[in-house]
């Protein structure tokens, strides 16, 4: 049996995706703000302990029983271990390089999304998709500037973090039509928790009032923007989502504007106009395809 999901909308799910990134941008600029100060394996433990606890505070409140009984344990278990590894290499990475440059670095990650879709989900992916996300990714390596020294080592701990989260939205997309959404959300935690749980003890430090509710904050944000990614995924194709990740250099470039004085230099400036001009191009040719499709034919 398979749970009830919603028919593909591709509108609600970009939006839902928009509205995630977002998020996760927030999300990103408490974790490079409270690693100043706390072991990063602290960090990593109360984003997922938080992000649990306070989904079991909402499914019991909505009456679910908690934790609620999934049709796909070990894709759960999986798909929860990559969100946990992809977070500690991002956030490790965010240590040494401005989260602008991170981001882009990242932005590899919807490339890996659409080759796995199509080889593991069998979703179609029209040249239109495939020609966006190639100039996404020609911007990516005028961010990195490959042999040229330019960029802090710890940008191959974003290119990990961009491999392992292409899997875990593949998994999302696959356990979208298994479980539903709110029984998602809770396992996203649950496996990444119990190993932060067992490695933070080691390198322990108490946190202070003013960080216990910044952690708090982190688990609830992240908690919150994967809750919006699987109602994405839960409404379109991976492959149609993934070119949208681009539009979060947006965000994190403002964010790292205003909350760490970073900007990043013209050439890298310049990548993230390629970035974005991939995903603009998706935008406008997947909406012009729609709108020549659904005319009514000339007689």
């Amino acid at each position: 049996m398979t749970a009830p999901h919603p028919p593909d909308r591709p509108g609600a799910g970009i939006a839902f995706q928009l509205a995630a990134l977002l998020s996760f941008v927030l999300m990103d600029c408490a974790i490079k703000a409270t690693v100043q100060s706390l072991p990063l394996a602290v960090v990593m433990w109360a984003r997922f302990a938080f992000h649990l606890a306070i989904v079991a505070v909402l499914l019991r409140l909505r009456g679910r029983r908690v934790p609620p009984r999934t049709r796909a344990p070990r894709l759960q278990a999986l798909r929860s271990l990559c969100l946990g590894v992809a977070n500690l290499c991002f956030s490790a990475a965010l240590i040494h390089i401005p989260l602008a440059e991170a981001v882009a670095i990242g932005f590899v990650s919807p490339l890996i999304t659409t080759l796995l879709a199509a080889r593991i989900l069998g979703e179609a992916v029209g040249w239109r998709r495939w020609l966006g996300i190639a100039i996404g990714f020609a911007g990516v390596l005028v961010i990195i500037r490959p042999g040229l020294g330019v960029t802090h080592p710890a940008a191959l701990l974003v290119l990990g973090t961009a491999t392992v989260f292409a899997v875990y939205q593949v998994l999302t997309r696959r356990l979208a039509g298994v479980d539903d959404a709110e029984t998602t959300i809770f396992h996203t935690g649950v496996a990444s928790a119990v190993l932060t749980t067992l490695i933070a003890p080691f390198h322990w430090a108490w946190p202070t009032a003013a960080e216990w509710a910044m952690l708090a904050l982190i688990g609830a944000i992240g908690g919150g923007g994967h809750f919006l990614l699987i109602q994405a995924f839960q409404r379109a194709p991976a492959s149609l989502l993934a070119p949208f990740a681009y539009t979060q250099i947006i965000w994190a470039v403002i964010a790292g504007w205003v909350l760490f004085g970073e900007l990043p230099d013209l050439v890298a400036a310049f990548g993230g106009v390629i970035v974005a001009a991939g995903g603009l191009f998706v935008i406008w040719s997947e909406s012009r395809a729609r709108m020549v499709a659904s005319a009514p034919p000339r007689q």
